[in-house]
C-alpha cells in the first residue's frame, strides 16, 4: 500500500478506520486523496481481519467537500474521461467493497463528498450535518454515479429536485429523506458507527448479503 499523505487509516478491533484529513482544504477530494482512499479500500477488502470500515473527515467543519481538481484534467475530452474513470471506480469500489462501509459525517458535506456517503452502506450524521448537490450549478455536472444512488435512496421526484435546484438540506430533512441513516451526537458519532458494525459482524459469516445485492439496494 502507498505512503499516505492525505488519509489517517488504521485497523483496531476488526474495524478500518479512514480519516479523509485535508481540514485546512475543507477535506475536498484531490486526485491524491482519491488515489490514496482507493490504495485503503483495496486493503481493507483484502485483509480477512477487517469486517467493516469508517469513513468520516478530520475536523468538525466538513466531512468531505466538493472535488479539488487542479491543472487541465478538464481541458481535454481524454483528460476529463480519465477523471471520470478514476473517480467513478473510487465510488464503485467503496459500495462493492464486500464489507459494510460506515459514512460518519460530521459536518458539511457536497458534490463529490456527497458521491462517498451515498457510495457508503450506511450513513450517520451529526445534526450539524448538511448536505449539498450542486449539478445544477454551471460547471458541476458529474458521471461518477452519484445522482442514481441518489435517486435510489431518495426517490425520483425528490432526487430531480435536489439536483435541479442545487438546494443544500440539514441533517433532519436528509434523514426524512432517507439520505441519511441516523443523526447521531458528534461525541457519539463513531462510537455509534462501532457499535453497528459489532452488531453486523457476527451475522457476516452466514446472513451478509453478496456485493451485488448490496448494490441493487444502495447501501
Amino acid at each position: 500500500m502507498q505512503l499516505l499523505q492525505d488519509l489517517l487509516y488504521e485497523k483496531r478491533a476488526g474495524i478500518a478506520y479512514i480519516t479523509i484529513n485535508r481540514p485546512q482544504a475543507m477535506n475536498a477530494l484531490s486526485h491524491k486523496v482519491l488515489d490514496e482512499l482507493r490504495s485503503v479500500m483495496e486493503d481493507a477488502r483484502a485483509d480477512p481481519t477487517v469486517h467493516g470500515v469508517i469513513v468520516t473527515g478530520a475536523g468538525d467543519k466538513a466531512f468531505v467537500t466538493g472535488a479539488e481538481v487542479t491543472g487541465n484534467a478538464w481541458d481535454s475530452s481524454m483528460g476529463a474521461e480519465e477523471l471520470m474513470h478514476s473517480r467513478r471506480s473510487a465510488f464503485d469500489l467503496i459500495e462493492q467493497l464486500g464489507k459494510p462501509v460506515i459514512a460518519a459525517v460530521n459536518g458539511c458535506v457536497s458534490g463529490e463528498g456527497c458521491e462517498l456517503a451515498m457510495a457508503c452502506s450506511l450513513r450517520l450524521a451529526t445534526a450539524h450535518a448538511r448536505f449539498g448537490r450542486p449539478e445544477a450549478l454551471p460547471g458541476f455536472v458529474r458521471g461518477f454515479g452519484g445522482m442514481q444512488r441518489l435517486l435510489r435512496l431518495v426517490g425520483r421526484g425528490r432526487a430531480l429536485q435536489l439536483i435541479l435546484t442545487a438546494d443544500t438540506i440539514d441533517a433532519t430533512e436528509a434523514q426524512r429523506n432517507g439520505l441519511v441513516d441516523e443523526i447521531v451526537d458528534a461525541d457519539q458519532l463513531i462510537a455509534r458507527a462501532e457499535t453497528i458494525l459489532g452488531r453486523m459482524e457476527p451475522n457476516a459469516p452466514v446472513s451478509a448479503p453478496p456485493a451485488g445485492m448490496l448494490r441493487s439496494l444502495a447501501i
